[in-house]
């Protein structure tokens, strides 16, 4: 299976795993829900690159990770926000991958279009090799 649905699946499945984010949030989507009530998460996109070496099969794996929610301030997102590092730094890889490397690549907290609520964004880089 492809380095990027492997990742993907991992991170949904560790995120959906931790019980104290589960407990803020209405859910958490693979993807763009269709209809959701905030506070709530989704797994967006991923992105992988090449990165092997002569004898190595391996990826850079880029997940975006995104949370809302519809409250006056931040205050509320930025507690859930703060589960979101830990989950991933724990995040271990089946289906013959394995992570060798992981960090936070951005983080972004901002107000939604309608200025509704607040969207927080992290990207997180998975180096992941094969075996």
């Amino acid at each position: 299976m492809s380095a990027e649905v492997v990742v993907r699946g991992a991170v949904v499945e560790a995120l959906r795993g931790d019980a104290d984010l589960m407990a803020g949030l209405n859910g958490l989507f693979d993807g763009a829900p269709g209809r959701a009530s905030a506070p709530y998460g989704v797994v967006g996109d991923c992105v992988a690159l090449d990165w092997g070496a002569k004898d190595v099969e391996g990826r850079e794996v880029t997940v975006t990770v995104s949370l809302f929610d519809a409250a006056e301030s931040p205050a509320r997102l930025a507690g859930l926000l703060g589960r979101v590092d830990p989950v991933l730094r724990a995040v271990e890889v089946a289906e013959g991958w394995r992570i060798v490397s992981r960090r936070l690549a951005r983080s972004r907290l901002s107000r939604t279009g309608a200025r509704d609520g607040w969207q927080a964004l992290v990207d997180y880089r998975l180096r992941v090799v094969r075996g």
